[in-house]
């Protein structure tokens, strides 16, 4: 298929470390281990088959790969089609090959420009800032305490923060990577990419991953940037938003956080600068991020949607509680 040959490295996928410690189920990436998946179902054999019609296509139609996405993206050809969402990948499929070895020297030209100056007395609060943060990261999950995976997190995210210095780098920017990352991974993993030891893929495929992460993630952050600039503007007005939302679809809800005195950045500053990451299992980001991506502004204006289901979902347990220290 066209895709394949687009952004398939020829390595066989590898298979997970034979010793694999036992993952909390909050944690596992994948609902369940890949060996252990029941047959598709026709209609997913159906789902699958008009995705790569659409992405085989001379020109990949956007609209309908958008429509076809929402619903959730099937994981044969969930790294793609991501690249394509994202505004990555153009969608004629004959420029697709070229574009990815641009855009992956590209960055690497930015590593081989500016990685050094991470040691440099203006940059060094940031790099510390990352430093600390990255084994934060997703704690759980063997993958990324891994020293590699770490590495790969630093460039990508000190990269980002010198070319965008309007915000820098800000916590919170670290956990938008690890989507990215896994998906783009797991191209070349059979299973469990969580026990995954990144040292059995080979420098290229390594490289490509990281690239491919790199700009998938600005992408992203271009759309939110405000969330990030100082002050963090754009978090203040998403979770008034938030509040006007909520006033408006379950005024008891909204009225009994009044009466406790319950600010909504409380609780909603972090569901806006995670993007819900540290509430969500990863392998339920990844499935909503299909649907984000599928929207027009899905990070920014479709997010408070998400984040007013959360609250409605669960109003009958907030509306019971009276302390919320």
């Amino acid at each position: 298929l066209a895709e394949e040959a687009c952004v398939r490295s020829p390595l066989q996928k590898q298979q997970s470390l034979p010793l694999r410690p036992v993952i909390p189920l909050v944690a596992r990436i994948s609902d369940q281990n890949a060996s252990g998946a029941p047959p598709m179902t026709v209609r997913e054999k159906t789902r699958l088959e008009k995705f790569r019609q659409l992405l085989s296509s001379h020109n990949t139609d956007l609209d309908e790969l958008r429509k076809c996405s929402w619903p959730g993206v099937p994981r044969e050809v969930r790294p793609v089609t991501w690249r394509l969402l994202s505004g990555y990948l153009p969608a004629n499929s004959e420029r697709r090959k070229l574009t990815l070895q641009r855009k992956r020297e590209e960055y690497f030209g930015f590593i081989q420009q500016y990685y050094d100056s991470r040691n440099e007395e203006h940059h060094q609060d940031t790099y510390r800032q990352i430093h600390i943060d990255i084994p934060r990261t997703n704690p759980l999950i063997p993958l990324f305490q891994q020293p590699l995976v770490q590495e790969i997190f630093e460039r990508i995210l000190f990269i980002w923060a010198i070319r965008h210095p309007a915000s820098g780098y800000v916590q919170g920017i670290n956990d938008l990577v690890t989507p990215f990352f896994v998906v783009f991974l797991s191209e070349h993993v059979e299973e469990d990419v969580e026990n995954f030891d990144v040292t059995n893929l080979s420098q290229d495929v390594l490289r490509s991953i990281e690239a491919d992460s790199f700009w998938c993630m600005s992408k992203l952050l271009d759309g939110i940037q405000d969330n990030y600039t100082f002050a963090q503007p754009g978090i203040q007005k998403k979770v008034k938003a938030l509040e006007e939302l909520v006033s408006r679809i379950d005024e008891q809800v909204h009225n009994h956080f009044r009466k406790y005195e319950v600010e909504y950045l409380q609780f909603a500053f972090r569901w806006m600068n995670n993007l819900l990451m540290r509430e969500l299992p990863l392998r339920c980001t990844i499935r909503l991020w299909d649907t984000y991506q599928s929207e027009p502004e899905g990070f920014s204006h479709f997010h408070l949607y998400v984040c007013a289901a959360f609250l409605i979902k669960w109003r009958k347990e907030i509306l019971d509680e009276e302390d919320f220290q």
